[in-house]
Parts: structure tokens; C-alpha cells; sequence
């Protein structure tokens, strides 16, 4: 039976992978308030481009998987990997501007190698050499960065790459690279490579330019004097994802300097304001009676709208439990549904939230199949089988992604997704591991390195851009921003792996009461995104607890609260 299950998802992964169809992708591009004439649009590694009219408008054939590119004299160009749900996409281009990173004024200017470390994933200019860290704003000369999101991967090596003019003044002759303006003319030393730590006199053209992070030149006497002779030639100090100099601790991001939430955030009577007229008159109703005939008489209305009928069913589970006439509403309309993998999560999200898991078991196996070669499909059927108390069926299809993974038919993802699913994995076999083995001596279980609250969020729609902004009980903050302009190699990562999570920790170092806000950007189909929020409390425990909240976003460019959290328990609802 188990050879037979895998040989149905590897039979699905080549079809979803080679069987791709042609279909025609169509919207409107504006710089978010008028539509933009002449923008042009190509599939990247295709001779298939086509440019926007006088309205904004465009369409273009592709296939599911191929990258278009959208591109205007003086505007930030913009990437998006097509996805099977993909049919419109109307991007918000921005101007590309470089400007200075925010200054913060301080009585000194000298940063401890603690707060380096904690501030380097955050602040692109520090840089991580093998004689400690490095602020490129502070030190003394000038320092050349470049960040992960000018990288181009392709087809490049590290050689090839440094040919490119990335770094002026910088040549290559006989294998070796030479940076002009250092010593004098004579100077024949050549540079150095600083690898994580690590020195090496030759050009490391082994290293994978989609693993490095970020790249400096120090090419002055006051940077590289701690390599001696050897960094005579100028040193490219490349630092890599796999590498984190902050390893497994946990930092609390909001607790940086000066980052005191102090605007208005939109109030729950706000967002109320907000809603929907059926959504509003709904909520008005004092009884079961009166909420049907508000359906009843929004239903034609709103008859093509999956969004009005998620609405509805979760309206009468919720406030009238009347279980069977809102699955009636689902089962009446599944055909807005049906074959749609973002609109079926939505849908799971909410049966998740209900509660009623076997009914989001059976939504997500419809997503799994939709959707093979994504690795979210796998962490989800996984975690439905640990709801409906099955953790031997989800040990086996983590297992079943394992063997994908070393038989080359998936691709691993060592930065975003692979640390969130062996966390999820090991979280199982900790707590669960004598229902899925019968001799738990054979069976090592890493020890868990967290003891807290464990947040983890999924989106519906791949092309949701929204920041999270997270604030501690000392009332200070620290913003994930999920957007093109802000993280668009990572939007890319995750469409190119298949999956919509993020994990955080709150470790118990700061007690008390967090919140959790967002500013939602909206989608690109100007449709809601769905958004779950799951709440470990005494995560990697035997006391460790879940709540589930969904939330529908709609309401876009204002930040405003989601829920709050205690780190002794407990979530403050929405």
C-alpha cells in the first residue's frame, strides 16, 4: 500500500512538473494610483514578452511555473512566479530609488559584537569576517556590500560573477582577482576570500551564489590590517545563509533601539466599519431565522463569490452552531471551489479554526493532490493527520517528503521551509513517538532547543504581501515585511518550494503580553487573503497547547491588531 501511495505522488509531481498547460494571464499595472502605458512584460528564458496599453492592461500566454517580469524606465521591476491558480496579476510598480538607510542618532557611535550579531539580519551593511563583525556605515573607509537581493544566480559562479562590474575597479587575469586603487601600480597581490570565517587565496568558485547573503569589499588599510600580509590585495569578505552567527539562539528582534510603537492602530470598530453590508446584517441578527433570511436574500447577489459564502458558513458555525445547513451552503456552492487550491485552503483554514478537523483533513488531501511539488501540501496533510489523532499517517508523510528529497524528485529549502518542517517533525516524534514506533530505544529524537510560545503563520495566496509587526510587552517592535519591494527573493523562494509559512519564537526571557499587527498590501486579484495563526503555548512539551485563528484580510495600508498573546498562556481574541 505504501509503494503504491508513493508511486501515485511521484506520478503526480511529473505531471504537475511536464504537464503544464498554456493558459492566458491578464490585469493592469499602476504605480498604486493610475495605470501605467508601455510596461514592459516577458516571461523570463522565453521569447513570449508583450507591453501594457494606454489603460494598464496586458495579457500573455504562460504555464505554470514561468517568471514574468515587468519592467519601466525609472520604476523597481518586479518578478512573479506563475502559480497553477495564477490567471490575474495586477502589480503595483514602485520607483527605484536609492536612498540612505535610517540613521539613528546616538551619544556613541561604537556597537558591542553582541549587538552586531543580533542586528545582522536586519541591517544589510553588517558583515561577518573572521575577526568579528563589521558595520560598513561605521568603519573607517569605504566598504562595498552588496546584498542577496542584487545577486543573479543564474547560470554564474562566483568567477563569472566578479566579471560582471558588480564591484568597480575590481579585474580578473590568469584565475585571479585584482582590485585597482590598491598600493600602487606595481602591486601585484591579488585578493583574498573571507568565507564565513574562513580564508582561501583562490576564487571559491565551488560556492553556490543562491547561498550567499551578502558580499563585502574591505580594500582600505584600515579593514583588512587583521589579515596581515595576505589581505594585502583587498579581501571579499561573502557570507552565506547556511552560516548564521547568531546560530539557534533566540534574539528578541523587537528589542532594538528607538522602535517604540507610537502610531494609531486601526481599532476593531474600525475594521467593523469595514465590512461587507450581507457581513454587517449578518452579525446584526439576533436569531438563526433572521441571519437565514439575510443569506437568502444577499445569496443571488452574490451567487459567483466563494469570498460571500466563507463568510456565511462561518457565520452560522460560529454564532448559531448550526453545523449542518452552513456545510449545506459549502456543499451547494463547492463548485466555486472545486479544483482551486487557494480558495480550497481558505476553506480548510476555517474548518481548522471550527475545530472540526476531519472536515479540514478531507479539504487539504483535494490540496494535496492540486499541488504535489509544493512542500507546504506535505507540512499540512502532516499536521491535519496530528489533529485527527493519526501521528502514525503523519510521521509516514514526512517520511514520504524525506524520500522525495534524497531521490532528487523535490528540492530542499535549508533557509525558509526545511528548519520549520524538521522543527514540526521533531515536535511529533518527541511527543508522539511511541504511537508511531513500537521500539522508541531505536528511535533518536532530537532534544528540543525552545521552551516558550511558538507562532506560526500561513497565508491562503502566494501573492499576499502584508508586514508582520510584532511588539513586546516593553511596548517595542520588530516588522517581518512579506513584500515584493521589501523581500522579493524571499516571495521568490517560497513560490519556487511551494510554500506560505513563517514561524516565530517567544522564549520566556520577557513575560507578559505581546501583540501581533498587520498592515495587509493586498494580493494582485484584488480578492481577500486568508490567514492562519497558530499558537503553541509550552511548545516541545508535554504541557504544550495550539489555538488556531483565522483572519480575513481585506481592508488594505493600514496597520491594525490581529490578536495578543500572553506568554503564560492564552490568546487574546481578535
Amino acid at each position: 500500500m505504501k509503494k503504491l501511495l508513493l508511486s501515485i505522488v511521484v506520478t503526480l509531481l511529473f505531471t504537475t512538473i511536464y504537464g503544464q498547460e498554456q493558459r492566458t494571464i491578464s490585469g493592469k499595472v499602476s504605480d498604486g494610483k493610475i495605470p501605467m502605458q508601455s510596461v514592459n512584460i516577458r516571461v523570463l528564458n522565453k521569447d513570449v514578452s508583450t507591453t501594457t496599453n494606454a489603460q494598464g492592461n496586458y495579457q500573455i500566454r504562460v504555464e505554470t511555473g514561468d517568471k514574468l517580469q515587468y519592467s519601466y524606465t525609472g520604476m523597481k521591476s518586479i518578478t512573479i512566479r506563475v502559480e497553477d491558480v495564477t490567471r490575474i496579476l495586477n502589480p503595483i510598480m514602485v520607483p527605484e530609488i536609492n536612498e540612505l538607510d535610517e540613521v539613528l542618532v546616538e551619544g556613541s557611535r561604537r556597537m558591542s559584537q553582541k549587538d552586531l550579531a543580533e542586528d545582522y539580519v536586519l541591517n544589510k551593511n553588517i558583515i561577518r569576517t573572521a575577526f568579528g563583525f563589521l558595520d560598513a556605515d561605521r568603519a573607517a573607509g569605504n566598504v562595498r556590500t552588496i546584498e542577496e537581493s542584487d545577486i543573479t544566480a543564474v547560470n554564474f559562479n562566483l568567477f563569472n560573477y566578479l566579471t560582471l562590474g558588480r564591484f568597480p575597479g575590481v579585474s580578473v587575469l590568469d584565475g585571479r582577482v585584482f582590485i585597482r586603487g590598491k598600493g600602487s601600480i606595481e602591486n601585484s597581490a591579488s585578493a583574498i576570500f573571507d568565507v564565513d570565517g574562513q580564508i582561501f587565496t583562490d576564487v571559491p568558485t565551488w560556492l553556490d551564489l543562491g547561498n550567499i547573503k551578502r558580499i563585502a569589499l574591505l580594500n582600505n588599510l584600515a579593514t583588512t590590517t587583521a589579515y596581515g600580509s595576505i589581505g594585502a590585495g583587498g579581501v571579499f569578505v561573502i557570507n552565506t545563509f547556511g552560516a548564521s552567527p547568531v546560530d539557534k539562539k533566540i534574539v528578541d528582534r523587537a528589542r532594538l533601539k528607538n522602535n517604540y510603537v507610537t502610531e494609531r492602530l486601526l481599532t476593531q470598530d474600525d475594521i467593523n466599519k469595514n465590512k461587507p453590508n450581507y457581513l454587517k446584517e449578518l452579525e446584526a441578527s439576533a436569531s438563526f431565522t433572521e441571519a437565514k433570511e439575510v443569506f437568502d436574500r444577499y445569496d443571488q447577489a452574490y451567487h459567483a463569490s466563494p469570498y460571500f459564502y466563507l463568510d456565511a458558513h462561518n457565520h452560522f458555525v460560529t454564532k448559531f452552531d448550526a453545523i449542518q445547513f452552513a456545510d449545506g451552503i459549502i456543499q451547494d456552492n463547492y463548485g466555486l471551489f472545486e479544483g482551486n487550491s487557494v480558495l480550497l485552503k481558505a476553506l480548510a483554514y476555517q474548518y481548522q479554526e471550527q475545530q472540526r478537523f476531519s472536515k479540514a483533513n478531507d479539504i487539504l488531501k483535494e490540496v494535496f493532490i492540486l499541488r504535489p511539488n509544493y512542500a507546504q501540501s506535505y507540512l499540512d496533510m502532516a499536521n491535519s493527520y496530528r489533529e485527527i489523532n493519526e501521528p502514525k499517517m503523519a510521521a509516514s508523510i514526512y517520511a514520504r517528503y524525506n524520500y522525495l528529497l534524497d531521490e532528487g524528485f523535490m528540492q530542499s529549502d535549508t533557509i525558509g521551509f526545511g528548519p520549520i518542517i524538521e522543527r514540526e517533525f521533531n515536535n511529533l516524534l518527541t511527543l508522539d513517538k511511541g504511537a508511531v514506533v513500537n521500539n522508541t530505544n531505536q528511535l533518536f529524537v532530537a532534544q528540543e532547543t525552545f521552551d516558550g510560545t511558538r507562532l506560526v503563520f500561513e497565508w491562503n495566496d502566494g501573492e499576499a504581501e502584508f508586514d508582520l509587526q510584532f511588539v513586546n510587552p516593553e511596548n517595542q517592535y520588530y516588522s517581518w515585511k512579506h513584500s515584493l519591494y521589501d523581500n522579493e527573493n524571499e516571495i521568490m523562494r517560497e513560490k519556487d518550494f511551494g510554500y506560505n509559512v513563517k514561524e516565530y519564537l517567544i522564549d520566556n526571557s520577557l513575560p507578559g503580553t505581546w501583540a501581533i499587527n498587520i498592515k495587509y498590501y493586498g494580493n494582485k486579484s484584488l480578492t481577500p487573503t486568508y490567514l492562519k495563526a497558530t499558537v503553541y503555548h509550552n511548545y516541545g512539551t508535554r504541557a504544550q497547547q495550539k489555538e488556531t485563528k483565522v483572519f480575513k484580510l481585506s481592508l488594505k495600508d493600514v496597520n491594525h491588531e490581529l490578536f495578543k498573546v500572553r506568554t503564560t498562556g492564552g490568546v487574546i481574541t481578535k
